[in-house]
């Protein structure tokens, strides 16, 4: 009998090791996150947390609309709750009426119309690579920052796949660069897929020649392709963060004399999308490149390209 008990808590902690394995480290970080935030709400106002009732969900919901949260984020944070239950085996009503209904109304009351972050286009991208070009810095960070920039929009990167990437996932052909993504945001059991950028046929904006530049004159043959420089522009081991990405947008973005507000790293991939589909390229292509699983997004950066194309007042002389 003692065998069976100890077999069964050898699966019972086996058990819970898969489920926590079966999201990704940093969407369990998020999890955990959103439900501290509950936690606190329920601790403030004499509730219990877990398990709790779809009763005091609504009103840590309608707490949070009164604040300057959007609904993607209240949504979210729902979903974290369900989740967190799940994980400690309560079970927790998520699509009860009284927070289904209590959304919808939320929804109505507040509007659920979501601002993107701003596409970083053709023209705001060639600026930006000229003032890269003429900034009075060591050419080895002009490499780095270029090459970020360029291959981050050619190939519709996620600023974490951006610098995540390694030497070792870059393969030069005749036609350009291949580049394996070991493993993304939408690609939970890195099962990975290929990128390939072929070369431009203007060099200075090319992705490709800029990235052959940076690797020869860093001498990276192994690790991190994007890394640190310390303050007198000497190069780390150190990967750069995802966050670096943004800023590098934003920094140079303002020293091209372009407002920066409502860009991020994302921009890079949104404004890949966004140019290829202004420029007709087919849906199923767009998400090749980008990684999109649901079109549901893509058609979002369809849908903007084509406000002034389609526009039925082209057809209109005044």
């Amino acid at each position: 009998m003692n065998n069976v008990t100890t077999n069964i808590k050898a699966l019972q902690e086996e058990t819970l090791i898969n489920l926590k394995n079966s999201k990704a480290l940093n969407t369990l970080r998020a999890y955990k996150s959103d439900f501290n935030d509950f936690s606190l709400f329920c601790i403030k106002n004499g509730f219990k947390s877990i398990p709790t009732e779809p009763k005091i969900v609504s009103l840590y919901l309608t707490n949070l609309s009164t604040k300057e949260i959007k609904i993607s984020t209240l949504k979210r944070r729902l979903v974290s709750i369900g989740v967190i239950h799940k994980l400690k085996g309560h079970y927790l009503d998520t699509k009860h009426p009284s927070i289904v209904e209590n959304i919808m109304g939320i929804k109505r009351r507040k509007g659920s119309v979501q601002i993107g972050k701003k596409p970083l286009l053709i023209n705001n991208l060639k600026k930006i690579i000229n003032v890269i070009d003429q900034q009075s810095i060591a050419e080895i960070k002009k490499l780095r920052d270029r090459s970020i920039i360029l291959v981050g929009f050619a190939g519709g990167f996620r600023r974490k796949e951006l610098v995540s990437l390694n030497f070792e996932d870059l393969d030069f052909v005749t036609e350009g660069l291949k580049i394996n993504i070991r493993r993304s945001k939408t690609d939970q059991y890195g099962e990975g897929f290929t990128k390939a950028l072929p070369y431009f046929d203007t060099p200075l904006f090319c992705p490709v020649i800029s990235i052959q530049k940076w690797i020869k004159l860093s001498n990276i043959s192994s690790g991190p392709l994007f890394r640190r420089f310390t303050k007198g522009a000497n190069l780390l081991e150190k990967r750069l963060t995802d966050q670096t990405v943004a800023l590098l947008i934003k920094e140079y973005l303002n020293l091209a004399g372009i407002d920066n507000r409502n860009y991020s790293g994302h921009s890079l991939r949104s404004g890949f999308a966004t140019t290829a589909a202004e420029s007709g390229v087919e849906e199923r292509s767009i998400m090749a490149m980008t990684g999109h699983k649901s079109s549901e997004m893509v058609r979002r950066y369809i849908k903007e390209a084509n406000l002034f194309k389609n526009n039925p007042l082209n057809k209109i002389k005044l």
